[in-house]
Protein backbone atom coordinates (compact mmCIF):
# COMPACT_ATOMS: atom_id res chain seq x y z
CA UNK A 1 0.00 0.00 0.00
CA UNK A 2 1.49 3.36 -0.92
CA UNK A 3 1.74 5.59 1.89
CA UNK A 4 1.46 9.53 1.90
CA UNK A 5 4.40 10.59 4.00
CA UNK A 6 2.00 13.51 5.51
CA UNK A 7 0.14 11.18 6.80
CA UNK A 8 2.78 8.58 8.25
CA UNK A 9 2.22 8.37 11.87
CA UNK A 10 -0.54 9.13 14.79
CA UNK A 11 0.11 12.68 16.32
CA UNK A 12 0.68 10.98 19.25
CA UNK A 13 3.45 8.50 17.92
CA UNK A 14 6.19 9.96 15.27
CA UNK A 15 6.99 6.46 14.43
CA UNK A 16 11.06 7.06 13.55
CA UNK A 17 12.07 3.77 13.75
CA UNK A 18 10.04 2.00 11.08
CA UNK A 19 9.76 5.03 8.92
CA UNK A 20 13.13 5.43 9.08
CA UNK A 21 13.94 1.53 8.63
CA UNK A 22 11.48 1.39 4.87
CA UNK A 23 13.04 4.04 3.31
CA UNK A 24 15.79 2.88 0.33
CA UNK A 25 19.16 4.50 -0.02
CA UNK A 26 19.21 7.77 -1.59
CA UNK A 27 20.73 11.28 -2.06
CA UNK A 28 20.26 12.19 1.75
CA UNK A 29 22.05 9.31 2.85
CA UNK A 30 24.89 9.88 0.51
CA UNK A 31 24.96 13.33 1.72
CA UNK A 32 25.04 12.34 5.44
CA UNK A 33 27.85 9.66 4.46
CA UNK A 34 30.17 12.08 2.94
CA UNK A 35 29.64 14.45 5.91
CA UNK A 36 30.40 11.51 8.44
CA UNK A 37 33.47 10.43 6.85
CA UNK A 38 34.90 13.93 6.35
CA UNK A 39 34.81 13.78 10.22
CA UNK A 40 36.03 10.26 10.51
CA UNK A 41 39.01 11.42 8.12
CA UNK A 42 40.07 14.28 10.18
CA UNK A 43 39.71 11.87 13.37
CA UNK A 44 41.46 9.51 12.14
CA UNK A 45 44.34 11.83 10.88
CA UNK A 46 44.91 13.48 13.85
CA UNK A 47 44.71 10.42 16.11
CA UNK A 48 48.18 9.65 14.91
CA UNK A 49 49.80 13.38 14.77
CA UNK A 50 51.41 12.66 18.48
CA UNK A 51 52.58 9.30 17.39
CA UNK A 52 54.48 10.29 13.80
CA UNK A 53 56.29 13.60 15.21
CA UNK A 54 57.11 11.80 18.57
CA UNK A 55 60.89 10.41 16.63
CA UNK A 56 61.66 14.04 16.23
CA UNK A 57 60.81 15.59 19.06
CA UNK A 58 63.15 12.92 20.67
CA UNK A 59 65.83 14.12 19.18
CA UNK A 60 64.85 17.70 18.70
CA UNK A 61 63.72 18.19 22.50
CA UNK A 62 65.31 15.60 24.09
CA UNK A 63 62.32 14.01 24.72
CA UNK A 64 62.61 10.45 26.77
CA UNK A 65 60.43 7.25 26.12
CA UNK A 66 58.67 7.86 29.74
CA UNK A 67 57.27 11.08 28.74
CA UNK A 68 56.23 9.63 25.26
CA UNK A 69 54.42 7.36 27.17
CA UNK A 70 52.96 9.99 30.18
CA UNK A 71 51.72 12.08 26.42
CA UNK A 72 50.17 9.43 25.28
CA UNK A 73 48.12 7.79 28.27
CA UNK A 74 46.93 11.18 29.54
CA UNK A 75 45.35 11.77 26.02
CA UNK A 76 43.59 8.63 26.83
CA UNK A 77 42.06 9.97 30.01
CA UNK A 78 40.95 13.28 27.74
CA UNK A 79 39.46 10.24 25.39
CA UNK A 80 37.45 9.32 28.16
CA UNK A 81 36.36 12.83 29.54
CA UNK A 82 35.29 13.48 25.78
CA UNK A 83 33.16 10.08 25.86
CA UNK A 84 31.60 10.91 29.03
CA UNK A 85 30.67 14.12 27.74
CA UNK A 86 29.69 13.12 23.97
CA UNK A 87 26.98 10.72 25.72
CA UNK A 88 25.98 13.65 28.13
CA UNK A 89 25.84 16.06 25.01
CA UNK A 90 24.36 13.57 22.46
CA UNK A 91 21.12 13.29 24.69
CA UNK A 92 20.58 16.50 26.07
CA UNK A 93 21.38 19.00 22.52
CA UNK A 94 20.77 16.45 19.94
CA UNK A 95 23.12 13.94 17.80
CA UNK A 96 23.62 16.83 15.37
CA UNK A 97 24.88 19.58 17.11
CA UNK A 98 26.67 17.49 19.02
CA UNK A 99 28.54 16.36 16.05
CA UNK A 100 29.58 19.68 15.04
CA UNK A 101 30.67 20.74 18.69
CA UNK A 102 33.15 17.65 19.20
CA UNK A 103 34.42 18.16 15.58
CA UNK A 104 35.20 21.82 15.77
CA UNK A 105 36.70 21.29 19.53
CA UNK A 106 39.13 18.78 18.41
CA UNK A 107 39.94 20.72 14.94
CA UNK A 108 40.47 23.92 17.20
CA UNK A 109 43.10 22.34 19.62
CA UNK A 110 44.72 20.31 17.07
CA UNK A 111 45.28 23.57 15.17
CA UNK A 112 46.65 25.21 18.76
CA UNK A 113 49.10 22.17 19.09
CA UNK A 114 51.42 24.30 15.44
CA UNK A 115 52.27 26.74 18.16
CA UNK A 116 53.34 24.12 21.24
CA UNK A 117 57.32 25.33 22.72
CA UNK A 118 57.91 21.93 24.98
CA UNK A 119 56.73 18.72 25.26
CA UNK A 120 54.20 19.96 28.39
CA UNK A 121 52.23 22.47 26.32
CA UNK A 122 52.25 19.85 23.73
CA UNK A 123 50.95 17.06 25.77
CA UNK A 124 48.28 20.02 27.14
CA UNK A 125 46.80 20.28 24.05
CA UNK A 126 47.11 16.88 22.92
CA UNK A 127 44.84 15.94 26.03
CA UNK A 128 42.54 18.72 25.06
CA UNK A 129 42.54 17.32 21.31
CA UNK A 130 42.33 13.78 22.02
CA UNK A 131 38.71 14.16 24.17
CA UNK A 132 37.20 16.08 21.00
CA UNK A 133 38.35 12.94 18.69
CA UNK A 134 36.65 10.31 21.22
CA UNK A 135 33.64 12.65 22.08
CA UNK A 136 33.11 13.15 18.07
CA UNK A 137 33.60 9.26 17.57
CA UNK A 138 30.93 8.47 19.70
CA UNK A 139 28.38 11.10 18.60
CA UNK A 140 28.98 9.61 14.95
CA UNK A 141 28.56 6.19 15.85
CA UNK A 142 25.24 6.83 17.48
CA UNK A 143 24.20 9.18 14.12
CA UNK A 144 24.42 6.70 12.05
CA UNK A 145 22.60 3.82 14.18
CA UNK A 146 19.85 6.05 14.16
CA UNK A 147 19.74 7.54 10.49
CA UNK A 148 20.26 4.77 8.51
CA UNK A 149 17.60 1.60 7.94
CA UNK A 150 18.84 -1.59 10.20
CA UNK A 151 19.70 -3.60 7.51
CA UNK A 152 22.23 -2.00 6.11
CA UNK A 153 23.69 0.53 8.90
CA UNK A 154 26.46 -1.90 9.63
CA UNK A 155 27.48 -1.34 6.13
CA UNK A 156 27.33 2.29 5.94
CA UNK A 157 29.40 3.09 8.92
CA UNK A 158 31.79 0.54 7.39
CA UNK A 159 31.87 2.84 4.54
CA UNK A 160 31.96 6.00 6.49
CA UNK A 161 35.39 4.38 7.94
CA UNK A 162 36.76 3.29 4.49
CA UNK A 163 36.59 6.80 3.83
CA UNK A 164 37.87 8.16 6.83
CA UNK A 165 40.49 5.77 7.73
CA UNK A 166 42.15 7.06 4.69
CA UNK A 167 43.11 9.74 6.94
CA UNK A 168 45.95 7.43 8.81
CA UNK A 169 47.96 6.56 5.87
CA UNK A 170 47.54 10.05 4.60
CA UNK A 171 48.55 11.67 8.10
CA UNK A 172 51.68 9.12 7.55
CA UNK A 173 52.62 9.96 4.25
CA UNK A 174 52.45 13.65 4.86
CA UNK A 175 55.09 13.18 8.15
CA UNK A 176 57.08 11.07 6.42
CA UNK A 177 57.57 13.78 4.14
CA UNK A 178 57.55 17.19 5.47
CA UNK A 179 58.71 16.11 9.04
CA UNK A 180 62.66 15.27 8.31
CA UNK A 181 62.60 19.35 6.32
CA UNK A 182 64.01 21.31 9.44
CA UNK A 183 63.01 22.03 12.75
CA UNK A 184 59.91 23.19 12.58
CA UNK A 185 58.12 21.44 9.47
CA UNK A 186 56.77 18.59 12.41
CA UNK A 187 53.91 21.15 13.04
CA UNK A 188 52.63 20.95 9.98
CA UNK A 189 51.39 17.82 10.52
CA UNK A 190 49.22 19.21 13.31
CA UNK A 191 47.81 22.00 10.98
CA UNK A 192 46.94 19.28 8.51
CA UNK A 193 45.04 17.45 11.56
CA UNK A 194 43.29 20.58 12.43
CA UNK A 195 41.35 20.82 8.92
CA UNK A 196 38.23 18.96 10.72
CA UNK A 197 36.90 21.96 11.76
CA UNK A 198 35.70 22.11 8.06
CA UNK A 199 33.16 20.12 8.74
CA UNK A 200 30.76 22.89 9.47
CA UNK A 201 30.20 23.16 5.67
CA UNK A 202 27.93 20.45 6.37
CA UNK A 203 26.22 21.90 8.72
CA UNK A 204 22.67 23.00 6.60
CA UNK A 205 22.75 19.57 4.89
CA UNK A 206 22.74 17.21 7.94
CA UNK A 207 19.78 16.53 10.05
CA UNK A 208 18.72 16.20 13.53
CA UNK A 209 17.81 12.28 14.19
CA UNK A 210 14.07 12.16 14.08
CA UNK A 211 14.71 9.08 16.94
CA UNK A 212 16.53 11.64 19.62
CA UNK A 213 13.37 13.70 19.11
CA UNK A 214 11.23 10.99 19.47
CA UNK A 215 12.82 9.89 22.67
CA UNK A 216 12.61 13.21 24.07
CA UNK A 217 8.91 13.54 23.25
CA UNK A 218 9.26 15.65 20.59
CA UNK A 219 7.06 14.19 18.04
CA UNK A 220 6.02 17.10 16.14
CA UNK A 221 9.92 17.69 15.20
CA UNK A 222 10.97 14.12 14.71
CA UNK A 223 7.51 14.01 12.24
CA UNK A 224 8.79 17.23 10.64
CA UNK A 225 12.63 16.19 10.28
CA UNK A 226 10.46 12.68 8.68
CA UNK A 227 8.52 14.42 6.38
CA UNK A 228 11.64 16.54 4.62
CA UNK A 229 13.67 12.92 4.50
CA UNK A 230 10.48 10.78 3.22
CA UNK A 231 9.75 13.79 0.80
CA UNK A 232 13.19 14.16 -0.38
CA UNK A 233 13.78 10.04 -0.85
CA UNK A 234 9.91 9.89 -3.01
CA UNK A 235 11.36 12.49 -5.02
CA UNK A 236 14.28 10.17 -6.57
CA UNK A 237 12.95 6.71 -5.99
CA UNK A 238 9.01 7.39 -6.09
CA UNK A 239 6.10 6.43 -3.76
CA UNK A 240 7.05 5.06 -0.03
CA UNK A 241 5.27 1.83 0.92
CA UNK A 242 3.34 1.90 4.09
CA UNK A 243 5.75 1.60 7.77
CA UNK A 244 5.48 -1.06 10.19
CA UNK A 245 3.37 0.20 13.25
CA UNK A 246 5.08 2.02 15.80
CA UNK A 247 7.41 0.43 18.03
CA UNK A 248 6.71 2.56 21.77
CA UNK A 249 9.68 4.00 23.67
CA UNK A 250 8.94 5.91 26.67
CA UNK A 251 10.08 9.12 26.18
CA UNK A 252 13.22 10.66 28.43
CA UNK A 253 13.90 14.61 29.21
CA UNK A 254 17.31 13.05 30.91
CA UNK A 255 19.20 9.88 31.11
CA UNK A 256 20.98 9.94 34.47
CA UNK A 257 24.18 7.49 34.76
CA UNK A 258 22.81 4.87 37.10
CA UNK A 259 20.12 3.84 34.61
CA UNK A 260 23.32 1.62 33.70
CA UNK A 261 23.53 -0.53 36.30
CA UNK A 262 19.58 -1.78 35.16
CA UNK A 263 20.41 -5.46 34.04
CA UNK A 264 18.91 -4.58 30.63
CA UNK A 265 22.09 -2.24 30.04
CA UNK A 266 24.74 -3.12 32.31
CA UNK A 267 25.53 -6.61 30.95
CA UNK A 268 26.08 -4.70 27.05
CA UNK A 269 28.11 -1.94 28.89
CA UNK A 270 30.32 -4.44 30.69
CA UNK A 271 30.90 -6.69 27.03
CA UNK A 272 31.28 -3.46 25.44
CA UNK A 273 33.78 -2.08 27.67
CA UNK A 274 35.66 -5.41 27.30
CA UNK A 275 35.58 -5.29 23.35
CA UNK A 276 36.97 -1.58 23.73
CA UNK A 277 39.46 -2.05 26.53
CA UNK A 278 40.62 -4.66 24.10
CA UNK A 279 40.64 -3.29 21.30
CA UNK A 280 41.92 0.43 22.47
CA UNK A 281 45.14 -1.41 23.96
CA UNK A 282 45.90 -3.56 21.15
CA UNK A 283 45.62 -0.95 18.58
CA UNK A 284 47.20 2.05 20.00
CA UNK A 285 49.98 -0.55 21.69
CA UNK A 286 50.86 -0.91 17.79
CA UNK A 287 49.52 2.00 16.35
CA UNK A 288 50.88 4.79 18.69
CA UNK A 289 54.56 2.84 18.87
CA UNK A 290 55.27 1.32 15.85
CA UNK A 291 57.40 4.50 14.73
CA UNK A 292 58.85 5.23 17.99
CA UNK A 293 59.83 1.29 18.77
CA UNK A 294 61.00 1.17 15.11
CA UNK A 295 63.61 3.87 15.78
CA UNK A 296 64.97 2.34 19.00
CA UNK A 297 65.75 -0.68 17.24
CA UNK A 298 68.03 1.26 14.97
CA UNK A 299 66.06 1.88 12.22
CA UNK A 300 66.26 5.94 10.79
CA UNK A 301 63.40 8.54 11.68
CA UNK A 302 62.62 8.87 8.36
CA UNK A 303 62.73 5.00 7.16
CA UNK A 304 60.70 3.91 10.82
CA UNK A 305 57.73 6.34 9.83
CA UNK A 306 57.84 5.45 6.11
CA UNK A 307 57.24 2.01 7.27
CA UNK A 308 54.29 2.98 9.53
CA UNK A 309 53.25 4.87 6.71
CA UNK A 310 53.10 2.16 4.17
CA UNK A 311 51.55 -0.64 6.50
CA UNK A 312 48.30 1.93 7.31
CA UNK A 313 47.74 1.31 3.56
CA UNK A 314 46.06 -1.39 4.40
CA UNK A 315 43.42 0.16 6.80
CA UNK A 316 40.34 1.31 4.10
CA UNK A 317 41.30 -2.12 2.84
CA UNK A 318 40.03 -3.41 5.99
CA UNK A 319 36.97 -1.20 6.11
CA UNK A 320 36.03 -2.71 3.08
CA UNK A 321 36.06 -5.84 4.04
CA UNK A 322 34.15 -5.15 6.84
CA UNK A 323 31.19 -3.89 4.63
CA UNK A 324 31.48 -6.71 2.61
CA UNK A 325 30.82 -8.99 5.91
CA UNK A 326 29.44 -6.58 8.51
CA UNK A 327 25.32 -7.33 7.40
CA UNK A 328 25.87 -10.82 6.36
CA UNK A 329 26.93 -12.82 9.04
CA UNK A 330 26.81 -12.61 13.28
CA UNK A 331 28.76 -9.75 13.74
CA UNK A 332 30.23 -11.30 17.41
CA UNK A 333 31.68 -13.72 15.21
CA UNK A 334 32.83 -11.43 12.54
CA UNK A 335 34.44 -9.38 14.97
CA UNK A 336 36.16 -12.80 16.98
CA UNK A 337 37.69 -13.46 13.41
CA UNK A 338 38.94 -10.39 13.28
CA UNK A 339 40.44 -10.59 16.73
CA UNK A 340 42.21 -13.40 16.54
CA UNK A 341 43.87 -12.66 12.85
CA UNK A 342 45.23 -9.42 14.16
CA UNK A 343 46.61 -11.03 16.94
CA UNK A 344 48.50 -13.41 15.35
CA UNK A 345 49.43 -11.14 12.67
CA UNK A 346 50.97 -8.51 15.50
CA UNK A 347 52.82 -11.05 16.81
CA UNK A 348 54.76 -12.21 13.65
CA UNK A 349 55.27 -8.24 13.09
CA UNK A 350 57.24 -8.39 16.42
CA UNK A 351 59.13 -10.89 16.03
CA UNK A 352 60.81 -9.86 12.55
CA UNK A 353 63.72 -7.65 11.84
CA UNK A 354 63.47 -7.44 8.11
CA UNK A 355 61.70 -4.67 6.37
CA UNK A 356 59.53 -6.04 4.22
CA UNK A 357 57.60 -8.89 6.61
CA UNK A 358 57.50 -5.62 9.15
CA UNK A 359 55.53 -4.30 6.42
CA UNK A 360 53.70 -6.95 5.22
CA UNK A 361 52.21 -8.00 9.13
CA UNK A 362 52.24 -4.01 9.86
CA UNK A 363 49.45 -3.86 6.47
CA UNK A 364 47.73 -7.18 7.47
CA UNK A 365 47.18 -5.49 11.08
CA UNK A 366 45.92 -2.36 10.25
CA UNK A 367 43.50 -3.96 7.46
CA UNK A 368 41.89 -6.29 10.42
CA UNK A 369 42.12 -3.71 12.82
CA UNK A 370 40.02 -0.66 10.88
CA UNK A 371 37.54 -3.90 9.73
CA UNK A 372 37.31 -4.76 13.80
CA UNK A 373 36.56 -1.26 14.45
CA UNK A 374 34.07 -0.60 11.60
CA UNK A 375 32.30 -4.03 12.53
CA UNK A 376 32.52 -2.82 16.77
CA UNK A 377 31.18 0.48 15.63
CA UNK A 378 28.23 -1.19 13.91
CA UNK A 379 28.09 -3.35 16.74
CA UNK A 380 28.06 -1.44 19.79
CA UNK A 381 24.62 0.64 19.68
CA UNK A 382 22.94 -1.79 18.56
CA UNK A 383 23.36 -3.59 22.27
CA UNK A 384 20.58 -0.37 23.69
CA UNK A 385 17.61 0.81 22.91
CA UNK A 386 17.18 4.85 21.67
CA UNK A 387 17.16 5.95 25.39
CA UNK A 388 20.53 3.85 26.43
CA UNK A 389 22.33 4.05 23.81
CA UNK A 390 24.25 7.38 23.69
CA UNK A 391 25.26 6.52 27.50
CA UNK A 392 25.83 3.06 26.77
CA UNK A 393 27.87 3.44 24.01
CA UNK A 394 30.00 6.78 25.19
CA UNK A 395 30.80 5.74 28.93
CA UNK A 396 31.98 1.78 27.06
CA UNK A 397 34.29 3.61 25.24
CA UNK A 398 35.06 5.72 27.35
CA UNK A 399 36.43 3.11 29.86
CA UNK A 400 37.94 1.42 26.48
CA UNK A 401 39.90 4.77 25.95
CA UNK A 402 40.56 5.19 29.83
CA UNK A 403 42.09 1.95 29.70
CA UNK A 404 45.05 2.82 28.02
CA UNK A 405 45.94 5.46 30.00
CA UNK A 406 47.98 2.41 31.33
CA UNK A 407 48.77 0.77 28.09
CA UNK A 408 51.75 3.13 27.31
CA UNK A 409 53.31 2.62 30.83
CA UNK A 410 53.13 -0.89 30.22
CA UNK A 411 54.62 -0.76 26.69
CA UNK A 412 57.12 1.55 27.78
CA UNK A 413 58.20 -0.84 31.34
CA UNK A 414 57.85 -4.07 28.63
CA UNK A 415 60.30 -2.52 25.99
CA UNK A 416 62.55 -1.16 28.92
CA UNK A 417 62.45 -4.38 30.84
CA UNK A 418 61.89 -7.14 28.58
CA UNK A 419 63.10 -6.11 24.63
CA UNK A 420 60.89 -4.97 22.06
CA UNK A 421 59.12 -8.51 21.36
CA UNK A 422 57.23 -8.98 24.62
CA UNK A 423 55.32 -6.05 24.11
CA UNK A 424 54.41 -7.60 20.81
CA UNK A 425 53.08 -10.52 22.38
CA UNK A 426 51.26 -8.36 25.41
CA UNK A 427 49.62 -6.74 22.48
CA UNK A 428 48.71 -9.55 21.14
CA UNK A 429 47.43 -11.41 24.24
CA UNK A 430 44.85 -8.17 24.33
CA UNK A 431 43.17 -8.84 20.57
CA UNK A 432 42.81 -12.68 21.50
CA UNK A 433 41.55 -12.07 25.12
CA UNK A 434 38.80 -9.38 23.42
CA UNK A 435 38.30 -12.03 20.73
CA UNK A 436 37.54 -15.19 23.35
CA UNK A 437 34.88 -12.94 25.27
CA UNK A 438 32.91 -11.56 22.27
CA UNK A 439 33.13 -15.40 21.26
CA UNK A 440 31.60 -16.65 24.47
CA UNK A 441 29.58 -13.64 25.81
CA UNK A 442 28.39 -11.59 23.22
CA UNK A 443 24.86 -10.97 21.95
CA UNK A 444 23.70 -11.92 18.47
CA UNK A 445 21.93 -9.55 16.49
CA UNK A 446 21.56 -11.06 13.12
CA UNK A 447 18.26 -11.68 13.81
CA UNK A 448 16.98 -8.32 13.94
CA UNK A 449 19.15 -7.47 11.12
CA UNK A 450 17.28 -10.43 8.83
CA UNK A 451 13.58 -8.86 9.66
CA UNK A 452 14.89 -5.74 8.97
CA UNK A 453 16.00 -6.87 5.73
CA UNK A 454 13.21 -8.37 4.85
CA UNK A 455 11.39 -5.58 5.51
CA UNK A 456 13.74 -3.39 3.30
CA UNK A 457 13.21 -5.99 0.77
CA UNK A 458 9.31 -5.84 0.69
CA UNK A 459 9.83 -2.48 1.10
CA UNK A 460 11.51 -2.36 -2.20
CA UNK A 461 9.00 -4.13 -4.00
CA UNK A 462 6.42 -2.16 -3.04
CA UNK A 463 8.18 0.79 -3.96
CA UNK A 464 8.25 -0.72 -8.12
CA UNK A 465 4.93 -1.95 -7.74
CA UNK A 466 3.81 1.65 -6.81
CA UNK A 467 5.54 3.22 -9.71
Amino acid sequence: MQQSPAHSAPSAHSNALNRLNRLPIGRFHKVTLVAISFAYFFEFADINTFATTAPKLIKLWGVTIDQVAYVTSLSFVGMFFGSICAGAMADRWGRKRALMLTTVWFGAFSFVSVFAWDIVSLGVLRVLTSAGLAAMTVVAVIYVNEMYPAAVRGKYQAYAIVIGICGTPATNLIASAVVPLNDWSWRLVYLWGSLGILLVLFTRRLKESPRWYESRGRYDKADEVLREIEASVAAEKGPLPEPAPPVEETPSTRTPLRLLLRKKYLYPTLLLTVLWVTQTIGFFGFSSWAPTLLAKEGFSVEKSVFYVALTTVGAPLGSYLASLVTDRFERKWSLAAFGTVIALCGLLYGLTFNPVLIIVFGFLVNMFERGYTALAYAYSPELFDTRGRSLGTGVSYGLGRLSNAAGPLIVAALYQGSGYQSVFFFIAGMWLAGAVVLAVFGPRTRQAHAAARGTEAEAERQAVRAS
